[in-house]
């Protein structure tokens, strides 16, 4: 599939992102917080992805999860604490400076991660144009996270 493709459809599933946190925090205001929010919205998403897969005909090999690293099981745990955490703070900080927050952080440690080809990913040299990039929008994040 082409670069330019999986881009835009990140573009989308970014997007989307940025609704997500308000979704959340208003559901948690009908079923009593923003711990019992994100158990709801992770159930709703665990049943779609079980109709998903079955639909798809390709079940996990369970047998496998046994032979993989701990860190391999952490993507759920990780995803909790997010969505956990913007229920709890979108709300107090805005969307917008919510979003900056996370993307910047999401930049600047993704950087590394390319840097050292971590998970055994293609090694990224960091290079002044990508450092530079990056520099631009953790400013662009503080700007936005100034009120007025």
């Amino acid at each position: 599939m082409p670069r330019f493709v999986l881009a835009l459809w990140m573009a989308l599933v970014g997007g989307l992102s940025a609704l997500q946190p308000s979704v959340n925090a208003r559901l948690a205001d009908r079923v009593g917080g923003f711990l019992p929010s994100a158990l709801v919205s992770f159930s709703v998403g665990t049943a779609a992805l079980l109709v998903i897969v079955a639909a798809s005909g390709r079940l996990p090999r369970l047998s496998g999860v046994g032979g993989a690293p701990w860190w391999e099981l952490t993507g759920g745990l990780i995803g909790a604490v997010y969505v956990a955490s913007t229920i709890l703070v979108f709300p107090r900080l805005g969307t917008a400076a919510g979003m900056a927050s996370v993307i910047a952080a999401q930049l600047v440690a993704g950087l590394l991660l390319d840097r050292v080809g971590a998970f055994g990913f293609e090694r990224i040299p960091l290079g002044p144009a990508r450092v530079v990039g990056v520099a631009f929008l953790i400013l662009g994040a503080v700007l936005v996270l100034r009120r007025g």
